[in-house]
């Protein structure tokens, strides 16, 4: 035994400085690689990498008894009818559901705005709806507004909180509890056409669907609260993810607010080329309250800034009219 020692110390006594070196400089060169990969996957799997917590069986659950938790399956019987409608490229009207949209340009030069208003009367509250794209429920899952919008029928639809790139917020669609983790102001949409702005950490999820919530919303910020617009938004932060960019400055925005229960307004504005530079969160909920919002709400915004009507978009989108994949929409169709 000794003998063996002996001879490995000799063998050891051998090996060079400049082989040590090499030794070392693979060991730390491996290092470095496994600890950039890790991070890579992390960020990957956080941001990239889809991942399906519910598939949900019908889109169209609003107006049916649903049945579902976050690990369960949704199920509808809801069955679409033929309805007598008249519709042009800016207006639907039926007995049950009427959809106006205008086209509005102000400032001009470097300081013009493009945005689009729809003004929406709804019978009854269930023409209100959302949906996930894929019809899956988690992280990760897009497809573009006019996609979604289009696998559910929708007659009018605009882009929706982007929850799947975060993993907190109250998450509620279609009455079915998806995410319970409160963080942030959000918005509920109740069964009786009505709409309210909120604090998710001052009232439980229990309590809003014991009040007949459809669907909440968590983004932000509020817009406009009890009629008044909610403050000056310097210093509004949604998340503290990766890869934000600052949302006070003048950006593409999605908006949705209430004139009165089942009389909603919704405004996209395109911003980020030349001939819209988008709104400040200032501007947006001045344009809310113009509109006679009494409860007004920012969406996701960006790139993600969509507005679907009769089966084409009508703004454009990353000013190259392209649209950007997102995790959910707020779409209408006719009621029950």
């Amino acid at each position: 035994m000794k003998k063996k020692l002996n001879e490995l110390t000799r063998k050891d006594q051998h090996i060079t400085p400049a082989s040590r070196k090499k030794r070392r400089w693979l060991t730390i060169t491996l290092v470095v690689v496994l600890t950039i990969g890790g991070i890579l996957y992390s960020l990957a799997d956080r941001y990239l990498i889809r991942h399906v917590q519910v598939v949900v069986a019908d889109g169209n659950s609003a107006a049916s008894s649903t049945s579902a938790t976050a690990s369960g399956t949704t199920t509808s019987t809801t069955s679409s009818t033929d309805v007598d409608a008249t519709s042009d490229d800016w207006n639907y009207s039926s007995d049950d559901l009427k959809v106006q949209i205008q086209k509005v340009q102000t400032g001009s030069g470097s300081d013009q705005i493009t945005y689009y208003v729809a003004d929406v009367q709804a019978k009854d509250a269930s023409s209100l709806r959302s949906a996930f794209a894929d019809n899956s429920f988690g992280t990760n899952i897009t497809e573009d507004t006019s996609e979604i919008a289009a696998a559910n029928n929708a007659i009018f639809a605009v882009n929706g909180d982007y929850y799947g790139f975060r993993d907190d917020g109250v998450i509620i669609r279609n009455g079915v509890l998806y995410r319970d983790s409160p963080t942030r102001d959000a918005l509920a949409l109740f069964n009786d056409g009505t709409i309210k702005t909120y604090n998710e950490n001052d009232i439980s999820s229990s309590e809003l669907l014991a009040e007949g919530v459809t669907n909440t919303l968590s983004f932000g910020p509020i817009l406009v609260q009890d009629g008044e617009i909610t403050s000056d938004f310097s210093s509004v932060k949604i998340d503290n993810n990766f890869g934000n960019r600052s949302i006070q400055d003048a950006n593409p925005r999605t908006a949705i607010g209430m004139i009165a229960p089942n009389h909603y307004v919704f405004v996209v504005v395109d911003g980020r080329q030349n001939d819209s530079r988008g709104m400040t969160l200032a501007e947006l909920a001045q344009t809310m309250k113009d509109l006679g919002a009494t409860e007004a709400y920012n969406l996701d915004g960006g790139g993600s800034s969509t507005m679907y009507f009769m089966g084409r978009v009508v703004n454009n989108p990353l000013g190259r009219n392209q649209e950007r994949g997102v995790s959910d929409i707020l779409y209408l169709t006719e009621g029950k």
